[in-house]
Protein backbone atom coordinates (compact mmCIF):
# COMPACT_ATOMS: atom_id res chain seq x y z
CA UNK A 1 0.00 0.00 0.00
CA UNK A 2 0.94 3.86 -0.72
CA UNK A 3 1.94 6.00 2.18
CA UNK A 4 0.09 8.06 3.18
CA UNK A 5 2.06 11.25 1.72
CA UNK A 6 2.21 9.15 -1.46
CA UNK A 7 -1.32 8.38 -1.87
CA UNK A 8 -2.50 11.77 -1.02
CA UNK A 9 -0.17 12.90 -3.90
CA UNK A 10 -1.95 10.08 -6.52
CA UNK A 11 -5.02 11.20 -5.14
CA UNK A 12 -4.73 15.10 -5.07
CA UNK A 13 -7.03 15.96 -2.18
CA UNK A 14 -10.44 17.64 -2.08
CA UNK A 15 -8.91 19.94 -5.14
CA UNK A 16 -8.36 17.99 -8.30
CA UNK A 17 -6.79 20.06 -10.85
CA UNK A 18 -4.56 17.41 -12.84
CA UNK A 19 -5.21 16.12 -16.29
CA UNK A 20 -7.67 17.43 -18.09
CA UNK A 21 -9.94 17.91 -14.91
CA UNK A 22 -11.03 20.74 -13.02
CA UNK A 23 -11.72 20.97 -9.34
CA UNK A 24 -14.67 18.84 -8.57
CA UNK A 25 -17.01 20.74 -6.10
CA UNK A 26 -20.55 19.48 -7.52
CA UNK A 27 -21.24 16.37 -9.44
CA UNK A 28 -23.90 16.41 -11.83
CA UNK A 29 -26.06 13.63 -12.16
CA UNK A 30 -27.66 13.32 -15.62
CA UNK A 31 -30.35 10.61 -14.73
CA UNK A 32 -31.14 9.37 -11.50
CA UNK A 33 -33.01 5.97 -11.20
CA UNK A 34 -30.97 3.59 -8.72
CA UNK A 35 -27.83 3.92 -10.07
CA UNK A 36 -27.96 7.82 -9.83
CA UNK A 37 -28.97 7.11 -6.55
CA UNK A 38 -26.35 5.70 -5.21
CA UNK A 39 -24.08 7.90 -6.75
CA UNK A 40 -25.82 10.67 -5.39
CA UNK A 41 -25.21 9.28 -1.21
CA UNK A 42 -21.52 8.47 -2.46
CA UNK A 43 -20.49 12.07 -3.79
CA UNK A 44 -22.79 13.47 -0.65
CA UNK A 45 -20.88 11.92 1.82
CA UNK A 46 -17.34 12.36 0.91
CA UNK A 47 -18.13 16.04 0.56
CA UNK A 48 -19.28 16.67 -2.85
CA UNK A 49 -22.32 18.39 -3.77
CA UNK A 50 -24.51 17.10 -6.41
CA UNK A 51 -27.00 18.48 -8.93
CA UNK A 52 -29.47 15.61 -10.05
CA UNK A 53 -31.39 16.38 -13.04
CA UNK A 54 -34.23 14.68 -14.52
CA UNK A 55 -36.92 15.13 -16.29
CA UNK A 56 -39.77 13.57 -14.58
CA UNK A 57 -40.11 16.07 -11.63
CA UNK A 58 -41.28 13.13 -9.04
CA UNK A 59 -37.63 12.13 -9.00
CA UNK A 60 -36.91 14.38 -6.70
CA UNK A 61 -38.08 12.71 -3.97
CA UNK A 62 -36.96 9.44 -5.41
CA UNK A 63 -33.36 10.01 -5.35
CA UNK A 64 -34.01 12.11 -1.99
CA UNK A 65 -35.28 8.60 -0.33
CA UNK A 66 -32.61 7.00 -1.88
CA UNK A 67 -29.94 8.87 -0.29
CA UNK A 68 -31.39 8.65 2.86
CA UNK A 69 -31.84 5.08 2.76
CA UNK A 70 -27.90 4.87 1.71
CA UNK A 71 -26.78 6.97 5.37
CA UNK A 72 -27.22 4.28 7.56
CA UNK A 73 -24.85 1.92 6.14
CA UNK A 74 -22.51 4.48 4.84
CA UNK A 75 -22.09 5.98 8.54
CA UNK A 76 -20.67 2.48 9.51
CA UNK A 77 -18.48 2.25 6.78
CA UNK A 78 -15.95 4.14 7.68
CA UNK A 79 -15.14 5.72 11.20
CA UNK A 80 -12.26 8.17 10.08
CA UNK A 81 -12.92 11.81 9.79
CA UNK A 82 -15.47 13.04 6.97
CA UNK A 83 -15.79 16.37 5.36
CA UNK A 84 -18.83 18.37 5.95
CA UNK A 85 -21.68 16.34 3.81
CA UNK A 86 -22.16 17.77 0.71
CA UNK A 87 -25.82 19.48 -0.67
CA UNK A 88 -28.35 17.97 -2.83
CA UNK A 89 -30.18 20.00 -5.37
CA UNK A 90 -32.84 18.47 -8.08
CA UNK A 91 -33.91 20.25 -11.61
CA UNK A 92 -35.48 18.69 -15.06
CA UNK A 93 -33.61 21.28 -16.88
CA UNK A 94 -30.59 18.76 -18.22
CA UNK A 95 -28.61 21.62 -19.83
CA UNK A 96 -29.12 24.22 -17.04
CA UNK A 97 -27.58 21.02 -14.56
CA UNK A 98 -24.74 21.11 -17.00
CA UNK A 99 -23.19 24.58 -16.77
CA UNK A 100 -23.08 24.65 -13.17
CA UNK A 101 -21.24 21.28 -12.37
CA UNK A 102 -17.76 20.28 -12.31
CA UNK A 103 -18.21 16.31 -13.72
CA UNK A 104 -21.29 14.97 -14.75
CA UNK A 105 -22.01 11.47 -14.85
CA UNK A 106 -24.77 10.01 -16.85
CA UNK A 107 -27.73 7.11 -16.01
CA UNK A 108 -30.33 7.14 -18.12
CA UNK A 109 -31.67 4.10 -19.58
CA UNK A 110 -29.81 1.47 -21.70
CA UNK A 111 -31.21 2.87 -25.12
CA UNK A 112 -28.32 4.31 -27.98
CA UNK A 113 -30.14 6.64 -29.44
CA UNK A 114 -31.32 8.06 -26.58
CA UNK A 115 -28.17 8.07 -24.65
CA UNK A 116 -26.24 9.99 -28.15
CA UNK A 117 -28.90 12.58 -27.99
CA UNK A 118 -28.66 13.38 -24.53
CA UNK A 119 -25.01 13.59 -24.12
CA UNK A 120 -24.87 15.36 -27.55
CA UNK A 121 -26.68 18.27 -26.00
CA UNK A 122 -25.78 18.26 -22.34
CA UNK A 123 -22.04 18.41 -23.98
CA UNK A 124 -22.82 21.83 -25.76
CA UNK A 125 -23.96 23.43 -22.45
CA UNK A 126 -21.04 22.06 -20.46
CA UNK A 127 -17.78 23.53 -19.87
CA UNK A 128 -14.60 22.28 -22.25
CA UNK A 129 -13.04 21.07 -18.92
CA UNK A 130 -16.15 19.35 -17.23
CA UNK A 131 -15.62 15.58 -17.81
CA UNK A 132 -18.66 13.67 -18.91
CA UNK A 133 -18.91 10.03 -18.05
CA UNK A 134 -21.59 7.00 -18.57
CA UNK A 135 -22.47 4.57 -16.42
CA UNK A 136 -23.47 2.20 -19.19
CA UNK A 137 -23.30 -1.58 -18.31
CA UNK A 138 -22.21 -2.66 -21.71
CA UNK A 139 -22.63 -0.04 -24.63
CA UNK A 140 -19.24 1.50 -26.54
CA UNK A 141 -18.10 4.58 -25.37
CA UNK A 142 -16.91 5.60 -29.27
CA UNK A 143 -20.54 4.91 -30.06
CA UNK A 144 -22.03 7.16 -27.22
CA UNK A 145 -19.46 10.24 -27.55
CA UNK A 146 -20.13 10.08 -31.37
CA UNK A 147 -22.13 13.95 -31.40
CA UNK A 148 -20.55 15.15 -28.55
CA UNK A 149 -18.94 18.40 -28.16
CA UNK A 150 -15.55 17.86 -27.07
CA UNK A 151 -15.64 14.47 -27.35
CA UNK A 152 -11.87 13.53 -25.87
CA UNK A 153 -13.24 14.76 -22.03
CA UNK A 154 -15.83 11.24 -22.43
CA UNK A 155 -15.97 8.02 -20.50
CA UNK A 156 -17.64 5.22 -19.83
CA UNK A 157 -17.26 5.14 -15.67
CA UNK A 158 -19.56 1.86 -15.23
CA UNK A 159 -20.40 0.78 -11.22
CA UNK A 160 -21.98 -1.56 -9.47
CA UNK A 161 -25.13 -1.61 -7.07
CA UNK A 162 -24.90 -0.63 -4.70
CA UNK A 163 -22.80 2.07 -6.14
CA UNK A 164 -22.47 3.62 -2.30
CA UNK A 165 -21.06 0.29 -0.86
CA UNK A 166 -19.22 -1.52 -3.98
CA UNK A 167 -15.96 0.44 -4.76
CA UNK A 168 -15.33 -1.16 -8.28
CA UNK A 169 -15.69 1.09 -11.56
CA UNK A 170 -15.01 0.00 -14.44
CA UNK A 171 -13.23 3.17 -16.85
CA UNK A 172 -13.69 2.79 -20.49
CA UNK A 173 -11.95 5.00 -23.47
CA UNK A 174 -13.86 5.28 -26.75
CA UNK A 175 -11.54 6.23 -29.84
CA UNK A 176 -12.20 9.75 -29.63
CA UNK A 177 -11.28 9.61 -25.67
CA UNK A 178 -8.04 11.15 -24.68
CA UNK A 179 -5.44 9.34 -21.96
CA UNK A 180 -5.58 12.69 -19.65
CA UNK A 181 -9.47 11.51 -19.50
CA UNK A 182 -9.18 8.39 -17.94
CA UNK A 183 -6.52 9.28 -15.53
CA UNK A 184 -8.18 12.47 -14.41
CA UNK A 185 -11.70 10.34 -13.83
CA UNK A 186 -9.67 7.94 -11.68
CA UNK A 187 -8.50 10.68 -9.50
CA UNK A 188 -11.76 11.91 -8.87
CA UNK A 189 -13.07 7.97 -8.15
CA UNK A 190 -10.83 7.45 -6.04
CA UNK A 191 -11.10 10.38 -4.11
CA UNK A 192 -14.64 9.33 -3.26
CA UNK A 193 -13.50 5.99 -2.03
CA UNK A 194 -13.66 3.88 -5.18
CA UNK A 195 -11.36 1.36 -6.59
CA UNK A 196 -11.25 2.68 -10.43
CA UNK A 197 -10.36 -0.20 -12.70
CA UNK A 198 -9.44 1.02 -16.86
CA UNK A 199 -10.32 -1.66 -19.19
CA UNK A 200 -7.40 -1.92 -21.63
CA UNK A 201 -10.08 -1.37 -25.08
CA UNK A 202 -13.65 -1.04 -25.47
CA UNK A 203 -15.61 -4.43 -25.46
CA UNK A 204 -19.50 -4.85 -25.02
CA UNK A 205 -20.46 -5.33 -21.43
CA UNK A 206 -16.54 -4.25 -20.81
CA UNK A 207 -15.18 -6.74 -18.01
CA UNK A 208 -17.29 -7.60 -15.30
CA UNK A 209 -20.57 -7.77 -16.91
CA UNK A 210 -19.14 -10.09 -19.31
CA UNK A 211 -18.61 -12.59 -16.76
CA UNK A 212 -21.69 -12.29 -14.82
CA UNK A 213 -23.18 -12.90 -17.95
CA UNK A 214 -21.31 -16.13 -18.32
CA UNK A 215 -22.59 -16.92 -14.87
CA UNK A 216 -26.44 -15.58 -15.46
CA UNK A 217 -26.61 -17.63 -18.55
CA UNK A 218 -25.61 -21.21 -16.87
CA UNK A 219 -28.39 -20.31 -13.74
CA UNK A 220 -31.04 -19.71 -16.67
CA UNK A 221 -30.35 -22.78 -17.95
CA UNK A 222 -30.10 -24.66 -14.91
CA UNK A 223 -33.23 -23.66 -13.73
CA UNK A 224 -34.84 -24.06 -17.29
CA UNK A 225 -33.48 -27.84 -17.36
CA UNK A 226 -34.84 -28.37 -13.74
CA UNK A 227 -31.82 -28.87 -12.34
CA UNK A 228 -31.89 -26.48 -9.40
CA UNK A 229 -33.81 -24.10 -8.07
CA UNK A 230 -32.86 -20.40 -7.56
CA UNK A 231 -32.02 -20.68 -4.15
CA UNK A 232 -30.26 -23.67 -4.41
CA UNK A 233 -28.22 -22.23 -6.68
CA UNK A 234 -27.30 -18.97 -5.23
CA UNK A 235 -26.58 -21.30 -1.86
CA UNK A 236 -23.73 -22.31 -4.46
CA UNK A 237 -22.37 -19.31 -4.56
CA UNK A 238 -22.80 -17.90 -0.91
CA UNK A 239 -21.50 -20.42 0.91
CA UNK A 240 -18.59 -21.51 -1.43
CA UNK A 241 -16.65 -19.60 -3.88
CA UNK A 242 -18.70 -16.27 -3.11
CA UNK A 243 -16.79 -16.48 0.26
CA UNK A 244 -13.38 -16.70 -1.33
CA UNK A 245 -14.62 -13.81 -4.23
CA UNK A 246 -14.52 -11.21 -1.54
CA UNK A 247 -10.91 -11.25 -0.77
CA UNK A 248 -9.58 -12.73 -4.38
CA UNK A 249 -10.88 -12.99 -7.69
CA UNK A 250 -11.27 -16.30 -9.36
CA UNK A 251 -7.50 -16.73 -11.24
CA UNK A 252 -5.41 -16.07 -7.47
CA UNK A 253 -7.90 -18.70 -6.68
CA UNK A 254 -7.04 -21.19 -9.10
CA UNK A 255 -3.48 -19.94 -8.91
CA UNK A 256 -3.53 -21.60 -5.22
CA UNK A 257 -5.53 -24.24 -6.21
CA UNK A 258 -2.39 -25.69 -8.17
CA UNK A 259 -0.47 -26.07 -5.06
CA UNK A 260 3.13 -25.05 -4.72
CA UNK A 261 3.13 -25.21 -8.82
CA UNK A 262 0.28 -22.75 -8.69
CA UNK A 263 -1.81 -21.53 -12.32
CA UNK A 264 0.46 -24.35 -14.37
CA UNK A 265 0.06 -26.82 -12.40
CA UNK A 266 -3.71 -26.47 -12.35
CA UNK A 267 -4.28 -25.74 -15.94
CA UNK A 268 -2.82 -29.29 -17.15
CA UNK A 269 -4.64 -31.26 -14.25
CA UNK A 270 -8.07 -29.24 -14.94
CA UNK A 271 -7.60 -27.84 -18.38
CA UNK A 272 -9.49 -31.10 -20.19
CA UNK A 273 -12.38 -30.45 -18.25
CA UNK A 274 -12.70 -27.04 -20.31
CA UNK A 275 -13.66 -29.90 -23.36
CA UNK A 276 -16.48 -31.34 -21.68
CA UNK A 277 -19.95 -30.10 -22.35
CA UNK A 278 -20.64 -28.57 -18.42
CA UNK A 279 -21.84 -25.31 -19.86
CA UNK A 280 -23.79 -23.50 -22.31
CA UNK A 281 -22.70 -20.27 -24.10
CA UNK A 282 -25.88 -19.81 -25.73
CA UNK A 283 -28.54 -18.76 -23.38
CA UNK A 284 -31.82 -20.42 -23.42
CA UNK A 285 -35.08 -18.66 -24.74
CA UNK A 286 -36.65 -16.87 -22.26
CA UNK A 287 -40.27 -18.54 -22.13
CA UNK A 288 -42.93 -17.87 -20.05
CA UNK A 289 -42.50 -20.78 -18.09
CA UNK A 290 -38.50 -20.33 -17.02
CA UNK A 291 -39.73 -16.82 -16.59
CA UNK A 292 -42.33 -18.04 -13.61
CA UNK A 293 -39.74 -20.19 -12.40
CA UNK A 294 -37.76 -17.74 -11.81
CA UNK A 295 -40.34 -15.08 -10.31
CA UNK A 296 -41.77 -17.86 -7.78
CA UNK A 297 -37.94 -19.19 -6.81
CA UNK A 298 -36.67 -15.65 -5.94
CA UNK A 299 -40.02 -14.70 -4.79
CA UNK A 300 -39.23 -17.71 -2.17
CA UNK A 301 -36.18 -16.41 -0.96
CA UNK A 302 -37.27 -13.09 -0.11
CA UNK A 303 -39.43 -15.02 2.16
CA UNK A 304 -41.84 -11.94 2.31
CA UNK A 305 -39.25 -8.92 2.87
CA UNK A 306 -39.47 -5.69 1.00
CA UNK A 307 -37.31 -4.65 -1.22
CA UNK A 308 -35.91 -2.26 0.62
CA UNK A 309 -35.80 -4.94 3.69
CA UNK A 310 -33.39 -6.89 1.58
CA UNK A 311 -31.25 -3.76 0.20
CA UNK A 312 -30.79 -2.61 4.38
CA UNK A 313 -29.44 -6.39 4.67
CA UNK A 314 -27.42 -6.74 1.27
CA UNK A 315 -26.08 -3.56 2.73
CA UNK A 316 -25.21 -4.61 6.28
CA UNK A 317 -23.10 -7.42 4.90
CA UNK A 318 -21.25 -5.17 2.28
CA UNK A 319 -20.32 -2.83 5.33
CA UNK A 320 -19.13 -5.68 7.51
CA UNK A 321 -17.60 -7.47 4.95
CA UNK A 322 -15.22 -4.21 3.84
CA UNK A 323 -14.30 -3.81 7.39
CA UNK A 324 -13.51 -7.87 7.61
CA UNK A 325 -10.67 -7.35 4.70
CA UNK A 326 -9.61 -3.76 5.58
CA UNK A 327 -7.06 -5.04 8.46
CA UNK A 328 -5.67 -7.48 5.77
CA UNK A 329 -5.21 -4.70 2.93
CA UNK A 330 -7.25 -7.23 0.53
CA UNK A 331 -9.67 -6.39 -2.01
CA UNK A 332 -12.47 -3.64 -1.31
CA UNK A 333 -11.45 -3.70 2.24
CA UNK A 334 -7.45 -2.52 0.83
CA UNK A 335 -9.84 0.29 -1.28
CA UNK A 336 -11.62 1.34 2.10
CA UNK A 337 -8.38 1.29 3.85
CA UNK A 338 -6.69 4.02 1.54
CA UNK A 339 -9.97 5.83 1.45
CA UNK A 340 -9.55 6.49 5.50
CA UNK A 341 -5.74 7.24 5.07
CA UNK A 342 -6.33 9.64 2.48
CA UNK A 343 -9.19 11.16 4.78
CA UNK A 344 -7.13 11.79 7.89
CA UNK A 345 -4.71 13.37 5.87
CA UNK A 346 -7.14 15.48 5.01
CA UNK A 347 -8.27 15.83 8.08
CA UNK A 348 -4.98 17.11 9.33
CA UNK A 349 -4.80 19.60 6.56
CA UNK A 350 -7.71 21.03 6.84
CA UNK A 351 -6.97 21.48 10.15
CA UNK A 352 -5.36 24.65 11.82
CA UNK A 353 -1.38 23.35 12.41
CA UNK A 354 -1.52 25.72 15.46
CA UNK A 355 -3.11 28.55 16.73
CA UNK A 356 -1.38 31.86 17.24
CA UNK A 357 -1.29 31.39 20.94
CA UNK A 358 0.00 27.44 20.34
CA UNK A 359 -2.97 25.27 20.90
CA UNK A 360 -3.59 23.18 18.15
CA UNK A 361 -7.20 23.47 16.85
CA UNK A 362 -8.95 21.01 14.80
CA UNK A 363 -12.68 21.52 13.78
CA UNK A 364 -15.62 18.94 13.64
CA UNK A 365 -19.35 19.03 12.76
CA UNK A 366 -21.57 16.36 14.22
CA UNK A 367 -22.79 14.47 11.88
CA UNK A 368 -26.40 12.83 12.02
CA UNK A 369 -25.37 9.32 12.38
CA UNK A 370 -23.76 9.90 15.90
CA UNK A 371 -26.74 11.26 17.47
CA UNK A 372 -28.21 8.51 19.73
CA UNK A 373 -31.71 8.11 21.57
CA UNK A 374 -31.46 11.24 23.54
CA UNK A 375 -30.67 13.38 20.62
CA UNK A 376 -27.31 14.81 21.25
CA UNK A 377 -23.82 12.96 20.38
CA UNK A 378 -23.18 9.59 21.56
CA UNK A 379 -20.13 8.62 24.31
CA UNK A 380 -18.04 7.06 22.02
CA UNK A 381 -17.92 9.30 19.21
CA UNK A 382 -16.20 11.83 21.62
CA UNK A 383 -13.82 9.15 22.19
CA UNK A 384 -13.55 9.05 18.10
CA UNK A 385 -13.26 13.19 18.41
CA UNK A 386 -10.67 13.65 20.98
CA UNK A 387 -8.74 10.85 18.80
CA UNK A 388 -8.68 12.32 15.81
CA UNK A 389 -8.03 15.47 17.16
CA UNK A 390 -5.18 13.60 18.73
CA UNK A 391 -4.08 12.42 15.26
CA UNK A 392 -3.91 15.65 13.62
CA UNK A 393 -1.29 16.69 16.70
CA UNK A 394 0.94 13.99 16.31
CA UNK A 395 1.13 14.08 12.91
CA UNK A 396 2.40 17.85 12.89
CA UNK A 397 5.06 16.55 15.71
CA UNK A 398 6.79 13.74 13.05
CA UNK A 399 4.22 10.48 14.15
CA UNK A 400 3.11 10.32 10.65
CA UNK A 401 2.76 7.20 8.55
CA UNK A 402 6.37 6.92 7.67
CA UNK A 403 7.49 6.48 11.47
CA UNK A 404 4.63 3.95 11.88
CA UNK A 405 6.38 2.23 9.14
CA UNK A 406 9.13 1.83 11.57
CA UNK A 407 6.89 -0.57 14.08
CA UNK A 408 6.82 2.72 16.49
CA UNK A 409 3.98 4.64 17.98
CA UNK A 410 1.99 6.00 20.28
CA UNK A 411 -0.89 4.14 22.04
CA UNK A 412 -3.54 5.41 24.35
CA UNK A 413 -3.08 4.32 28.35
CA UNK A 414 -5.90 6.27 29.69
CA UNK A 415 -9.05 8.67 28.86
CA UNK A 416 -10.36 10.64 31.12
CA UNK A 417 -13.63 12.72 29.75
CA UNK A 418 -15.67 15.20 31.64
CA UNK A 419 -18.95 16.16 30.04
CA UNK A 420 -20.26 19.84 30.46
CA UNK A 421 -23.12 20.58 27.61
CA UNK A 422 -24.51 18.40 24.57
CA UNK A 423 -23.96 18.52 21.04
CA UNK A 424 -26.24 18.17 18.43
CA UNK A 425 -26.52 17.40 14.48
CA UNK A 426 -24.75 19.41 12.48
CA UNK A 427 -23.84 21.78 15.39
CA UNK A 428 -19.75 22.97 14.44
CA UNK A 429 -17.46 22.39 16.71
CA UNK A 430 -13.96 22.38 17.50
CA UNK A 431 -10.92 20.85 19.38
CA UNK A 432 -8.32 22.69 21.10
CA UNK A 433 -5.41 20.51 21.81
CA UNK A 434 -2.29 20.70 24.07
CA UNK A 435 0.81 18.83 25.32
CA UNK A 436 0.31 19.10 29.17
CA UNK A 437 3.75 16.92 29.91
CA UNK A 438 5.68 14.60 27.93
CA UNK A 439 9.31 12.63 28.22
CA UNK A 440 11.08 9.81 26.54
CA UNK A 441 8.16 7.02 26.67
CA UNK A 442 5.12 9.38 27.82
CA UNK A 443 2.77 12.17 26.13
CA UNK A 444 0.08 13.63 28.63
CA UNK A 445 -2.38 15.75 26.40
CA UNK A 446 -5.45 17.82 27.28
CA UNK A 447 -8.28 18.47 24.64
CA UNK A 448 -11.42 20.82 24.74
CA UNK A 449 -14.22 20.44 22.73
CA UNK A 450 -15.86 24.03 21.94
CA UNK A 451 -19.07 25.35 20.11
CA UNK A 452 -17.92 27.23 17.14
CA UNK A 453 -20.57 30.07 17.73
CA UNK A 454 -19.80 30.76 21.05
CA UNK A 455 -16.79 29.22 22.24
CA UNK A 456 -18.89 27.21 25.22
CA UNK A 457 -17.28 24.12 26.45
CA UNK A 458 -19.01 21.19 25.68
CA UNK A 459 -16.48 18.66 26.81
CA UNK A 460 -12.52 18.37 28.15
CA UNK A 461 -10.42 15.15 28.22
CA UNK A 462 -6.92 14.14 29.23
CA UNK A 463 -5.12 11.73 27.70
CA UNK A 464 -1.85 9.71 28.85
CA UNK A 465 -0.34 8.21 25.56
CA UNK A 466 2.62 5.82 25.65
CA UNK A 467 5.47 5.33 23.11
CA UNK A 468 5.90 1.19 21.88
CA UNK A 469 7.68 -0.76 19.75
CA UNK A 470 5.00 -2.57 17.45
CA UNK A 471 6.95 -5.75 17.16
CA UNK A 472 6.82 -7.00 19.59
CA UNK A 473 4.42 -4.30 21.18
CA UNK A 474 6.25 -3.00 24.25
CA UNK A 475 6.87 0.62 25.68
CA UNK A 476 10.16 2.24 24.50
CA UNK A 477 11.71 5.76 24.53
CA UNK A 478 10.16 7.89 20.98
CA UNK A 479 12.19 9.64 18.32
CA UNK A 480 14.58 12.11 19.82
CA UNK A 481 12.83 14.90 16.93
CA UNK A 482 9.70 13.61 17.92
CA UNK A 483 10.31 14.27 21.57
CA UNK A 484 11.53 17.40 20.98
CA UNK A 485 8.73 18.61 18.43
CA UNK A 486 6.55 17.78 21.31
CA UNK A 487 8.65 19.22 24.24
CA UNK A 488 8.62 22.81 21.88
CA UNK A 489 4.28 22.64 21.83
CA UNK A 490 4.60 21.90 25.45
CA UNK A 491 6.50 25.03 25.99
CA UNK A 492 4.62 26.64 24.17
CA UNK A 493 1.33 26.10 25.25
CA UNK A 494 2.20 26.20 29.06
CA UNK A 495 2.36 29.89 28.58
CA UNK A 496 -1.32 29.32 28.10
CA UNK A 497 -3.55 29.76 31.28
CA UNK A 498 -4.15 26.44 32.53
CA UNK A 499 -7.61 25.15 31.95
CA UNK A 500 -9.87 22.89 35.06
CA UNK A 501 -9.17 20.22 35.63
CA UNK A 502 -5.53 20.01 33.50
CA UNK A 503 -3.18 20.29 36.27
CA UNK A 504 -4.86 17.60 38.26
CA UNK A 505 -4.35 15.33 35.24
CA UNK A 506 -0.77 16.58 34.56
CA UNK A 507 0.55 15.61 38.03
CA UNK A 508 -1.19 12.47 38.13
CA UNK A 509 1.85 9.82 38.46
CA UNK A 510 1.11 6.60 36.41
CA UNK A 511 3.80 3.40 37.19
CA UNK A 512 4.14 1.89 33.88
Amino acid sequence: METLKNLARAVGGPTIRKGLMREVKTLGLLGTGVIGGGWAARALHFGIDVIAADVKPEMEAWIRGAVANAETALARLTFAPLPTKGKLSFTTDLRAMAGQVDFIQENIPEQLELKQRVLSDVSRAAAADVLIASSTSGLMPSDLQRDMQAPERFLVAHPFNPVYLLPLVELVGGRQTAPGTLAAAARFYAYIGMHPLTVRREVPGHLTDRLQEALWREILHMVNDDVATTGELDDSIVYGPGLRWAAMGTNLIYHLAGGEAGMRHMLRQFGPCLKWPWTHLEAPELTESLIDKMVAGTQAQAGGRSIRELERLRDDCLVAIQQVLKPYNIGAGATLRALEERLYVDAGRAAAPARADGAARYPVQVRPEWIDYNGHMTDSRYLQVFGDATDVLLRAAGVDDDYRAGARSLFTAESHIRHHAEAHALESLYVDTRVLAVDAKRVRLWHELRRANDDGLVASAGQLYLHVHTSPTRVTPMEEQVQSALAALQLAHERLPAPAGAAAFAAAHVER
